[in-house]
């Protein structure tokens, strides 16, 4: 199953402090309804904070990016700037 990574407080304060989870999906919008499915509000936090890197590859847009059983998704708070 994939393997998703968390860093930074705000996604771990869903998962009530879990930094690793697995997840059963074939792409990243599945993943995303699973884990808001597990952890409400879960998946609004990854999809408007949240900056994606799948298998050492950043997506800007990884909504229909495939995912293996083998995966690691990694997810880190976006950096603001301007």
């Amino acid at each position: 199953m994939p393997r998703v990574h968390f860093s930074g407080q705000a996604a771990r304060r869903f998962t009530g402090g879990q930094t690793e989870l697995e997840v059963e999906a074939n792409n990243f919008r599945r993943m995303v309804l699973e884990l808001d499915r597990r952890f409400p509000g879960l998946g609004r936090q990854i999809e408007e904070s949240m900056a994606v890197a799948i298998d050492g590859e950043i997506f800007q847009d990884a909504y229909l990016a495939p995912l293996h059983p083998d995966s690691e998704i990694y997810l880190i708070p976006k950096i603001g700037g301007g």
